[in-house]
């Protein structure tokens, strides 16, 4: 049984050509997130002596308190393994349109060769096996050791393909010094492989000074691209200025109609039929829109003391730039969000003399967390339905973020 600190895991074992060969017996591995693969393919090695590559999930069962207990994988081997295996019975779709190219068999093979041709082109050579580190709907990431350092490899779907060219736009020099993201090597359409960044993912544990270097960071990005509006969707950003977030966010709120309450319905209508009056409102306080990181929070920080660097783009699109700051504060503590907060406004206000930063955060209260729903709305659209499990509630909450927020308004 999983004990909220790993998993018990089951594979779907699988050739390169596809074929299915039968499930292997369950074994525990740590962690209990499910889109962490590393801790599975060291726990099968161990286990079972398996050499596997985890290519999706099929199935979560999960324990009254929402920790999954039983987690079941598609993973594929290059030859049938000396072990007992059971029938796979139907769990395994043949066919999806919507599958991610790392999901399907020889896929991430394919994506680690693409990566060992870039870097021999630059003369750059492994020094070991890669290693896979997490899979999921919105990503494929493995390690590769090489002479010169750690590189990573990170797949992404199709509305994530925007983020190696973004990346790529602002580690080039900017009014603002060059910009604190990871250094392409190469790119494709939907892939990047960037060079190691020392330090730590700041998930847990950053500091007020952190947080306030984080929020000066985007902040001075926000500002050298606030005249490049066309340039970033030309790159294919998605628009979340208001006007454009009307059809998607009627979209989200159709979708999820039967688990919200009639006023709710009526509170999340109300918003969206309002969003050009409340556009006008939100531009009188003075702020330009420009890029959004669209997933802003310390855990996608990645550095040492002030020496920090900005991960994650695939999220970013165009939009009011306070629409991180919603974001942000969501995820750190009652007593950092507030000095948060704070140091945006002054941050923006010292920026844009005139400008009143505080009153479009009030407004853009009720957007952001819309904004939310639509993505989540968006994921689920997108995504196969077996990986669909990761986001299902999401647009559900946030849109009844969105009906609190609104309402409050009026109160």
């Amino acid at each position: 049984m999983g004990d909220g600190r790993s998993r018990e895991v089951e594979l779907v074992l699988c050739l390169p050509s596809g074929e299915v060969l039968g499930t292997s017996p369950r074994f525990s591995a740590d962690q209990p997130w499910t889109m962490l693969a590393q801790e599975v393919v060291v726990a099968a090695r161990a286990s079972l002596g398996l050499e596997a590559i985890v290519l999706r999930l099929l199935e979560v069962v999960r324990r009254p308190d929402g920790e999954p207990d039983l987690v079941r994988y598609l993973a594929e081997v290059d030859a049938v393994p000396p072990i007992r295996l059971t029938d796979a019975g139907a769990s395994v779709a043949a066919s999806e349109p919507l599958r991610m190219a790392w999901a399907e068999p020889g896929g991430p093979t394919r994506a680690l060769r693409w990566s060992v041709h870039e870097l021999a082109g630059q003369g750059v050579a492994l020094t070991g096996p890669a290693q896979q580190v997490r899979t999921w709907n919105l990503s494929s990431v493995w390690r590769l050791p090489t002479d010169r350092g750690d590189v990573w490899l990170k797949q992404v779907p199709p509305f994530f393909a925007h983020e190696g060219a973004i990346i790529e736009r602002l580690g080039r020099q900017g009014r603002h010094g060059r910009h604190a993201v990871p250094h392409v090597i190469a790119r494709a359409v939907d892939r990047v492989l960037l060079a190691d960044i020392r330090g730590e993912d700041l998930y847990d544990g950053s500091t007020a000074e952190q947080q306030r270097a984080m929020i000066d960071l985007l902040i001075g990005i926000q500002l050298d691209e606030a005249g490049s509006l066309d340039d970033l969707l030309a790159l294919g950003l998605p628009d979340w200025r208001m006007p454009a977030l009307a059809a998607p966010g009627a979209h989200a709120l159709e979708a999820t109609a039967d688990r919200l309450d009639r006023a709710q319905r009526a509170a999340v209508a109300s918003l969206v039929d309002g969003l050009d009056v409340r556009a006008a409102r939100i531009a009188a306080c003075g702020l330009p829109d420009t890029l959004v990181h669209g997933d802003f929070a310390p855990g996608n920080v990645r550095g040492r003391g002030l020496h920090l660097t900005l991960l994650d783009w695939g999220d970013s699109g165009v939009g009011h730039p306070l629409l991180d700051a919603a974001a942000f504060t969501d995820r750190v503590d009652a007593e950092h969000a507030e000095l948060a907060r704070r140091h945006w406004t002054e941050a923006w206000e010292a920026a844009v003399p005139g400008s009143d930063p505080g009153r479009a955060a009030m407004l853009l209260a009720p957007v952001a967390a819309l904004r939310q729903a639509v993505i989540y709305q968006g994921f689920l659209d997108r995504i196969e339905p077996d990986e669909r499990v990761y986001h299902r509630d999401d647009p559900e909450v946030w849109l009844g973020r969105a009906a609190r927020l609104f309402d409050g308004e009026a109160a």
